[in-house]
């Protein structure tokens, strides 16, 4: 049987600079899921990958992975948002918290 992708068409999307940001905090996510999986898995660091030693050299933290495997990250998390969008939803920030102000009115005596 032979495989035809048929992905979301992304190619009209263009990110708004919010999610552009969150694009890399999604990215960074998928990095620490999937290392989690490997090491529950009883995968370790390792110079080079190694399936049979379970070894990995990405086996690291994000900010320490080479850009190469960042931006593979980078791109599935982009598509993500894009796909989200053209099918419709929507992706707001979150609420900012704001303290409310206290409001003293003022009342009016009544003359007595």
């Amino acid at each position: 049987m032979e495989y035809i992708p048929h992905p979301i068409d992304t190619a009209a999307v263009k990110l708004p600079r919010l999610l552009v940001r969150l694009q890399e905090k999604l990215a960074e996510h998928a990095h620490e899921v999937w290392s989690a999986g490997r090491l529950a898995d009883g995968w370790t660091f390792g110079d080079k990958r190694d399936d049979a030693r379970k070894q990995n050299p990405c086996l690291v933290p994000y900010d320490r992975l080479p850009e190469k495997e960042k931006d593979y990250d980078r791109r599935a998390a982009m598509e993500t948002l894009k796909a989200i969008l053209s099918l419709g939803y929507q992706i707001l920030p979150p609420a900012k918290t704001v303290k409310k102000k206290t409001v003293k009115r003022a009342t009016k005596s009544k003359g007595k």
